[in-house]
């Protein structure tokens, strides 16, 4: 019987997700694809597929920003009224890297940056410099506009604090990588500045550098939006 032939094959590839989900095979909760995601774990082929559910399931993205090494507090929701209303944000003050300020930032942007931070950004340092990024150099998060600041057309991600815009680093020994400045050169702040970039695309939806557009000649823009693209 033809259809015989089939049912080996059907059965190995559903019984073992099934077997997870119904709790019949123990895995570690990293390989399994209901249990929440864990910041500190490293990333495999399962950690943006669980970053996608916190984006629309508050209660979650908190569970999971507990695993974080951040520090932050929560804020107030601003009026409906508001022209770009917030809510459910934080105000991210820091963690094992240093900011240039605070900066607020929505739940699911601020698992991101802990994810970058801790499997991107400070393994490129060690990799590069032999030494960790100590300060994290930014322009902001929220800002009510739209895109580009045109006078009409969509609202920005960082119209919801949804976006971070990075301009540079800081060294342990104190030395300064500039977006601007290093981006365009050559040797280890160039190597470093394209690790950082490439590695930031496994963390957030969409990542824009200078070589999207002059817009971004001095940054790279990081949001947790529905578009993904890595440029």
């Amino acid at each position: 019987m033809r259809w015989l032939r089939w049912l080996l094959p059907l059965a190995l590839l559903i019984g073992p997700p099934f077997a997870v989900w119904k709790q019949l095979l123990n895995v570690p909760p990293a390989w399994n694809p209901w249990a929440p995601l864990n910041v500190q774990d490293p990333p495999n082929p399962l950690t943006r597929y669980k970053l996608g559910r916190v984006r629309d399931d508050p209660a979650l993205c908190a569970q999971v920003l507990a695993t974080a090494n951040l520090t932050y507090r929560r804020q107030a929701d601003s009026p409906a009224s508001a022209r770009c209303p917030l809510t459910d944000v934080l105000r991210v003050q820091g963690g094992s890297v240093r900011l240039s300020s605070s900066f607020l930032a929505s739940c699911p942007l601020a698992v991101a940056f802990a994810l970058f931070e801790r499997h991107t950004l400070q393994p490129a340092a060690q990799a590069v410099y032999g030494q960790p990024v100590s300060q994290v150099d930014h322009l902001g998060s929220f800002a009510c506009r739209n895109v580009y600041n045109r006078s009409s057309g969509r609202l920005s991600q960082h119209a919801s604090a949804n976006a971070l815009d990075i301009a540079g680093f800081r060294l342990g020994d104190g030395r300064r990588i500039s977006v601007l400045r290093d981006w365009p050169g050559e040797g280890d702040n160039a190597r470093f500045l394209r690790q950082v970039r490439d590695g930031a695309c496994e963390s957030f939806n969409a990542v824009l550098g200078p070589e999207y557009n002059a817009a971004h000649r001095n940054h790279f823009h990081l949001d947790m939006g529905r578009w993904g693209v890595c440029r």
